[in-house]
């Protein structure tokens, strides 16, 4: 029996985050053992608000690397880059003659990205229909899963939409209908503690940020807002940086620094110097391969490449079966 297949991606911003890290690539990572794992740079999304052309190649290397130095394995899993397979597009022309105005309408990241832009009139209409590139993305390698956030529940029902509608127009059972892979870890803030972690806010750690300026950050972040003094108990329930630990701390040091923290055993400080040292133990390696691959720009080529002409492999063959199921002659493949 064939194994089950993942598609995932993130848009190009350069290097990922210690929320991106947690949140969605360290998953990635372990997915790999079980699943048959296609994971891409969506620049095509990138470009659905203005953005910056010339800063766009190196924005993509930046997040392949730091896929790669994540722990995602050209070896087990295929990476690539989206625009280096032109069938996600033309699949997403297919799917939106069965996807519905009012769905896209109704997608919250529409209006809240539309808002950044100044007003929804100035949106443009690919940031309107990106949803159903969304979906062609996943529908293209006939994914049966896909690792999501909560943010994105609503994309992830809008491509099982699309592929209700494809299968019972033209071919029952032809599309998987995709199901969403949520991650056990909490949501990681950022270092205010009040907002997401995110780079243009200025909250954030690098997932190949360097020992000293990270410890900066480290020092400085957001605790308990009621305790003021060390001698005060804390509670690492509503603390963010106790959330990390339960990511990046060995499980039996969970209870011990809950402890600590309740019974006012040891203050915030200690708690940081103790996270600083297992976001060594987790970062350091990553920070290694990071500098292997950028020493050795050609290897990155070659991987992408590699990943690229698999993905067109797999997509080639769905863009046939479609294109026959529609009824569209198409370019001979």
């Amino acid at each position: 029996m064939a194994r089950k297949r993942i598609l995932s991606g993130m848009q190009p911003t350069g290097e990922l985050h210690l929320g991106n890290y947690l949140g969605a690539l360290k998953n990635w990572v372990n997915l790999q053992a079980d699943y048959d794992c296609f994971f891409c740079v969506v620049d095509q999304h990138a470009i659905t608000v203005s953005y910056d052309n010339k800063a766009l190649p190196k924005l993509v290397d930046d997040l392949a690397i730091s896929y790669l130095a994540g722990g995602v394995d050209p070896s087990r899993s295929t990476v690539f880059v989206q625009s280096a397979v032109p069938e996600h597009t033309e699949l997403a022309w297919y799917l939106a003659t069965v996807t519905q105005y009012g769905e896209l309408g109704r997608m919250t990241q529409f209006k809240d990205k539309s808002e950044q832009t100044g007003a929804e009139a100035g949106a443009s209409a690919a940031l309107f229909t990106y949803p159903v590139l969304m979906a062609a993305d996943i529908l293209i390698y006939k994914a049966t899963h896909v690792p999501v956030g909560d943010d994105q529940t609503q994309h992830l029902e809008l491509a099982r939409n699309a592929a209700q509608r494809f299968n019972s127009r033209f071919k029952k059972g032809f599309f998987p209908e995709p199901q969403g892979l949520y991650s056990a870890t909490p949501r990681i803030m950022g270092l205010d503690g009040h907002k997401k972690m995110s780079k243009s806010l200025g909250n954030h750690i690098g997932m190949l940020e360097e020992p000293k300026p990270l410890w900066k950050k480290l020092a400085g972040a957001y605790t308990d807002p009621q305790r003021t003094t060390q001698d005060e108990p804390g509670r690492p329930e509503l603390c963010n940086l106790f959330r990390m630990h339960t990511a990046l701390t060995a499980a039996d040091r969970l209870p011990v620094i809950a402890e600590q923290c309740r019974s006012a055993a040891f203050g915030c400080g200690h708690c940081k110097k103790e996270l600083e040292a297992s976001l060594d133990r987790e970062l350091a390696p990553m920070r290694e391969r990071a500098k292997e691959l950028r020493a050795n720009p050609e290897r990155l080529r070659e991987i992408l490449g590699d990943g690229a002409a698999k993905a067109r492999a797999v997509a080639r063959e769905t863009l046939r079966e479609v294109r026959e199921l529609m009824g569209i002659r198409g370019p001979s493949l």
